[in-house]
């Protein structure tokens, strides 16, 4: 939530909306995913700004939590815990981007790696 806009487009409202249903649908532990899913019916995603996104993610993770007997977050200032300063990583990461496609092929760029596992728990 943290990179969601403060003032999100249509578009990106639908995105971030879409996203977190298909969260729900694809995750692996099916028995979660239909929790989540009801949490959703419940609770559905609040997409107008960042801290709305946030606030909701926060009280959606207290949900589960007090489902599971955990102990919950205080989502009074999750605004401020979630504020990345994604401004400045922008025009940072810009440039660096700029950089690292000016040295693919060169030599310059970071070798990925792809490891392969077993199955996933739960999946």
């Amino acid at each position: 939530m943290a990179r969601f806009p403060e003032k999100p487009t249509e578009d990106e409202q639908t995105a971030l909306f879409s996203y977190i249903h298909l969260f729900a649908r694809l995750y692996p532990c099916g028995e979660c995913a239909g929790h989540f899913r009801q949490i959703l019916a419940k609770f559905p995603p609040q997409v107008s700004s960042r801290n709305a996104a946030a606030a909701w993610g926060c009280h959606v993770h207290n949900e589960v939590n007090h489902s599971l007997n955990k102990k919950t977050f205080d989502c009074a200032n999750i605004g401020d815990f979630y504020d990345c300063g994604c401004v400045e990583d922008d025009a940072k990461g810009d440039e660096k981007k700029a950089a690292d496609a000016s040295s693919v092929g060169e030599g310059g760029g970071e070798e990925l790696m792809l490891i392969k596992e077993g199955k996933i728990a739960g999946g």
